[in-house]
C-alpha cells in the first residue's frame, strides 16, 4: 500500500504540474469536477487494493489527458469553450435586477446579495453593472458616483515605480537570484543594511527591496 500511495502521488503531482496553474477561484465548473475526479481515482488506487493497480493509473492518466484535450480544443474552437464553460451573464443592470438571468444561473437574491456584500457593496442602486463570471465569481461595476477615486482623480503622483517589491534577505541569507535579476550587489545590500545599523547579514530575518529603492529590515532579535 506504501508503494501503491507513493506512485499515485508522483502521478497526481506530475498531472497538476502539466495542467496547468489555475487557482480554485478561477476554475469553472468544468475544470472544477474534473479536479475532483482525478483526486477520487488517485485516492482509489492509493486506498483500494482491490483495485487493479494498472488499471487505476492509466485511468488516472488517461483521464488528465482528456481534459488536457478539451482545454486545448476549447482554445480553437469558441463553440465548444462556450459549451464547456458557458459564458458570463449580466444579473444586474443600471441597478436593475435581470429575473431572466438569474433564474438561467439559478441563483436568487440571497445569493447575489451575499456576492455584493463580498465587495463591501450592500446597495443594488451602487451597482452599474454586475456580471457572474463562469467561474461562479461576481464582477462588479459600480456607478460613476460610488467608485473609488483614483490617484488621477486627486492629482497624486502616478509615476512608474522603480522597482517592485521584492524579497533581498530570507532568514539571515541573501537571496542572489534576485539581485541578479534587479541588476544590484551584495555591496549595496550591505550599504542600504548599514543606514539600518546592521552590520552583518546573519542579523536580519527578512529583508525586502521597496518601490522606490528603500529596504525593509527586518531583525531576528526585533520580530514579533
Amino acid at each position: 500500500m506504501i508503494w501503491r500511495t507513493t506512485i499515485s502521488f508522483a502521478v497526481l503531482l506530475f498531472l497538476a504540474r502539466i495542467m496547468g496553474k489555475k487557482q480554485i477561484s478561477q476554475l469553472t465548473f468544468f475544470h472544477y469536477i474534473t479536479g475532483i475526479t482525478i483526486g477520487s481515482i488517485a485516492s482509489e488506487i492509493a486506498s483500494q487494493k482491490e483495485t487493479p493497480f494498472v488499471d487505476g493509473i492509466i485511468s488516472l492518466i488517461w483521464w488528465a489527458v482528456l481534459t488536457i484535450l478539451m482545454t486545448y480544443l476549447s482554445q480553437l474552437s469558441p463553440k465548444l469553450r462556450l459549451l464547456l464553460d458557458d459564458e458570463p451573464t449580466i444579473i444586474i443592470k443600471d441597478g436593475r435586477i435581470s429575473l431572466k438571468s438569474l433564474k438561467s444561473s439559478r441563483m436568487n437574491m440571497d445569493d447575489v446579495m451575499m456576492l455584493l456584500r463580498e465587495q463591501s457593496i450592500f446597495s443594488i442602486d451602487d451597482v452599474q453593472y454586475a456580471v457572474l463570471e463562469t467561474n461562479g465569481e461576481l464582477s462588479v461595476f459600480k456607478k460613476p458616483a460610488e467608485q473609488n477615486a483614483t490617484k488621477q482623480d486627486v492629482k497624486a503622483d502616478v509615476s512608474m515605480p522603480t522597482y517592485i517589491p521584492t524579497e533581498i534577505i530570507s532568514d539571515g541569507k541573501i537571496v542572489r537570484k534576485n539581485l541578479k535579476e534587479l541588476k544590484l550587489d551584495e555591496e549595496w545590500v550591505m550599504k542600504k543594511l548599514r543606514k539600518h545599523g546592521v552590520q552583518s547579514v546573519d542579523e536580519v530575518y527578512f529583508a525586502q527591496l521597496q518601490t522606490n529603492g528603500s529596504l525593509s529590515v527586518n531583525l531576528k532579535n526585533n520580530s514579533l
